[in-house]
């Protein structure tokens, strides 16, 4: 999806204007992959834009970030002032927030100084991630012939740039198939997640989403979703789900907080049992779409006001 430019990008603490956010082309991070970053989302609600679970990304930017052994130079409260900042400084009700760690430019090579943490945040308007036709008919998937990075390989708990190039191939892959994503197995066999999206199955009333151990990002919006859908009532099982499971299921879905929650309408060319969005993925959809526009109070701790 095209760029849409906003005033600024806060870098190292200053507004830099858009255009003047550039960065040194021997900047280790580009060549190797070594950075930690965030997907982020500002909503608009009837008393201005607010930022959903700001507190809970920061803190798994700041995890990801000891996992790689960066030390970011600004705490949470001060990366939150910058986020808020710079969402109001764009103008927009609604809009998308990348934070990035990366290293400074200086030294080249496999071992990289890592003492040389910079950052930036940047907003942009991002509407659907996969799509009108996807949110109103359900994505088309396909399981990907690319495995999920393991626990062995690339640490799949932190949210690293270098980490989306096995997310890339699986999804260009995908997308020249003729599909609209790709779901990636572990070495075992079973559904781990989609290229950058959690997975949840709905059988008999109940949801089933692959566990934190079988190598997924642990999102916020799963974990959102997860608490919304036992709120209401319903049983939810975090367990390894075999790939022919799929198959199977009544519904299925997708979250991510640039995916949101976009339904499910076929995988290996299997139709989910019920057609387009079923009435378990329309419930929980309905139900967020409330929560992050600030009309369901008891979810009110979840937005921080712009």
């Amino acid at each position: 999806m095209p760029l849409t430019p906003t005033p600024h990008i806060w870098m190292d603490g200053e507004l830099v204007p858009w255009d003047d956010a550039k960065v040194h082309v021997l900047t280790p991070s580009l060549h190797y992959g070594w950075g930690v970053y965030e997907g982020i989302r500002a909503y608009a609600t009837d008393t201005g834009p607010a930022v959903f679970r700001l507190r809970e990304h920061l803190a798994r930017l700041r995890d990801s970030a000891r996992v790689y052994m960066m030390e970011l130079r600004w705490t949470d409260e001060e990366l939150a002032t910058a986020v808020l900042d710079l969402v109001r400084n764009s103008g927009h009700d609604s809009c998308y927030i990348r934070p990035l760690a990366y290293l400074g430019y200086g030294e080249m090579g496999v071992a990289p100084q890592l003492d040389a943490v910079r950052m930036s945040i940047a907003v942009w308007p991002w509407g659907s991630y996969l799509g009108d036709k996807a949110e109103t008919e359900g994505c088309r998937l396909i399981v990907s012939n690319w495995q999920r990075n393991s626990h062995q390989t690339v640490p799949p708990l932190a949210k690293a740039t270098g980490a989306y190039v096995n997310s890339a191939l699986a999804k260009v892959g995908a997308k020249r198939a003729g599909y609209d994503d790709a779901l990636m197995l572990t070495a075992t066999g079973h559904i781990a997640e989609a290229s950058a999206a959690n997975l949840f199955l709905v059988r008999d009333g109940a949801l089933i989403t692959p566990p934190v151990s079988d190598g997924i990002l642990p999102g916020i919006t799963r974990d959102s979703v997860i608490t919304l859908a036992r709120d209401l009532g319903l049983d939810v099982t975090e367990r390894s789900i075999p790939r022919s499971e799929v198959y199977l299921a009544d519904e299925g879905f997708l979250t991510g907080t640039a995916a949101e929650i976009v339904p499910v309408a076929s995988v290996d060319e299997r139709p989910m049992g019920v057609r387009g969005v079923g009435p378990v993925t329309k419930q929980l959809r309905e139900l967020f779409k409330d929560v992050v526009a600030g009309r369901h109070e008891p979810y009110a701790r979840w937005l921080e006001r712009v």
